[in-house]
């Protein structure tokens, strides 16, 4: 089958395609017919050989832990009846989606709700489930300010929506003028461009001298320093996203100080059965139009290098998927 491959550590060139022998659904597992498959930020880290010391992956090696597609064939111990044909997201890990075929464990799989494209559910299966758990973590109530960091990215656009959903007012940052406009289409209250020097005290304005409930800070690095000094006292603050190079590193006894609860991407760190529950929320609110994945562009199989370089030079609006 085909594959594309990470030959060695570098740049998005590394990604070449590849023959492998095809995948055997073992006990608990499934085999899916990929049609989507989602790509994310940390992929991009991994495959230039930036995140060895917490993913300790060797090339060659096939990305991809995100995927979209119909069940072939299941393993010993899986209900044929229930999966086989089915449409179905799942979460695999961090190799093997990108590729004609791939396994899950059934613990993984999500149906696909009737109606939703395998683009639209690929692009839920991570930032979907991420931003569900971080609202559930941080617990917007209806009146409260939330920042949202990095709005206009895959996450971002998720939160933004989630966020006014829960009845917030919601304050998002993003990078000139094209994906400012997004973020407002999306709902927000307010947008504050980040490339102006001064946007920590628009940002401030935006949400109020008391400062912002909560902070959800998907970019890190010092924009999130920056961001972390507009948290209200008592508030609530996520570092989770570090596509700067790093999470924020924010003092913890200032955090103490002012009672703000500190949250990090630890905190999202799911089980199959939680990171499963949480998609198939996710999903649901998709299908009744509740909530709009923004895809940005789409890659066949073979241009996987060029979703990788589309997402390492920010140029896209939310997403990059790569099809199959």
């Amino acid at each position: 089958m085909r594959v594309m491959e990470a030959k060695t550590f570098g740049g998005p060139e590394v990604l070449v395609p590849a023959d492998v022998p095809e995948p055997v659904a073992g006990p608990g597992q499934v085999l899916v017919d990929v049609a989507a498959v989602d790509t994310i930020f940390l992929e991009t880290q991994v495959r230039a050989g930036r995140a060895t010391q917490w993913f300790p992956l060797e090339p060659p090696y096939v990305p991809g832990g995100g995927i979209a597609g119909t069940v072939r064939a299941v393993g010993a111990g899986v209900d044929g009846a229930r999966w086989l044909g089915r449409r179905v997201v799942a979460s695999i890990g961090l190799t093997g989606g990108y590729a004609e075929l791939a396994v899950a464990d059934v613990a993984s799989l999500v149906p696909i709700p009737d109606g939703l494209a395998f683009t639209d559910a690929a692009a839920l299966v991570h930032d979907g489930v991420t931003a569900t758990a971080l609202l559930d973590a941080t617990e917007p109530k209806p009146g409260d300010s939330v920042l949202i960091v990095g709005a206009s990215g895959g996450m971002g656009t998720v939160l933004v929506q989630l966020a006014k959903a829960a009845g917030a007012r919601v304050v998002g940052t993003a990078r000139g003028e094209r994906k400012a406009a997004l973020v407002r289409e999306l709902g927000a209250d307010a947008v504050v461009d980040t490339t102006a020097p001064d946007w920590p005290e628009r940002a401030r304005e935006a949400v109020g001298v008391a400062g912002a409930d909560v902070v959800l800070d998907g970019v890190g690095g010092q924009v999130g320093l920056a961001a972390f000094a507009l948290v209200a006292d008592g508030g609530r603050f996520s570092a989770h996203g570090a596509p700067t190079g790093g999470f924020t590193e924010v003092d913890a006894a200032e955090a103490e100080r002012r009672g703000v609860r500190l949250l990090g991407i630890g905190d999202v760190q799911l089980s199959d059965e939680d990171h499963a529950r949480l998609a198939e929320r996710a999903l649901a609110r998709a299908a009744a139009g509740l909530l709009r994945p923004v895809i940005g562009g789409t890659f066949p199989l073979e241009r996987a290098a060029d979703a990788h370089a589309a997402i390492e030079d920010r140029s896209l609006l939310g997403k990059a998927l790569i099809t199959v």
